[in-house]
């Protein structure tokens, strides 16, 4: 597992330090657009930081590639094949959980296809995401509560929600069995802003 989130880290790291310097942008600048630190960005480029899905979000939409574009190398044959164990582990929860992003479509409109794990007791919360995102999402197994703004859903095995991206959202477990879920996140206009309107998820 320590060999491949390292080697996850160091392509994340390649990838970002690249469309930073093709933009010809320095660190300050970077870190400016994408309210992340300086240290943090730093860090990301090095290959020695573990950065949040947040984090990740915020440099992918300054950068306006994209978070597939960070985590995936470029691929231009018609289709591609993401096989069993090759996703990329972007998120660990406290009991378990796992958020695994399996594969997604570059910028300007960005779709990502997410596999979830939650633990009894895990918890992913999220803030709003740019403008027009939407989730939607397909339980296999257990149960999850999902608060999206105000409103709270409880999703189990074999629904389906859909809901908006760009309010505040969280995902629970609060049953007593392991959630398992699919996840598919559409995010419009990615990169036609790049005046430091990054979000997390």
């Amino acid at each position: 597992m320590a060999d491949s989130e390292n080697a996850l880290s160091g392509a994340i790291g390649a990838r970002v330090r690249q469309e930073r310097k093709v933009r010809g942008w320095t660190l300050d600048r970077l870190a400016e657009i994408s309210g992340v630190s300086r240290r943090m960005v730093v860090s990301i480029e090095q290959g020695s930081a573990n950065p949040s899905i947040g984090t990740l979000l915020r440099i992918s939409d300054a950068l306006g590639v994209g978070l597939p574009a960070l985590v995936e190398p470029p691929d231009p044959a018609a289709g591609k094949v993401t096989r069993r164990g090759e996703g990329s582990e972007l998120w660990h929860g406290e009991h378990g959980g796992t958020g695994i992003l399996l594969v997604g479509t570059q910028a300007p409109d960005v779709v990502e296809l997410w596999d979830w794990t939650f633990g009894v007791g895990d918890e992913h919360r999220s803030e709003a995401h740019a403008p027009g995102t939407r989730e939607l999402l397909q339980m296999h197994d257990g149960t999850v509560e999902v608060i999206v703004g105000d409103d709270r859903f409880t999703v189990s095995a074999g629904d389906a929600l859909l809901f908006a991206g760009d309010l505040p959202h969280a995902y629970r477990n609060a049953g007593e069995s392991v959630a398992r879920l699919t996840l598919a996140v559409f995010e419009p206009n990615v990169g036609s802003q790049t005046n430091g309107g990054a979000h997390a998820r």
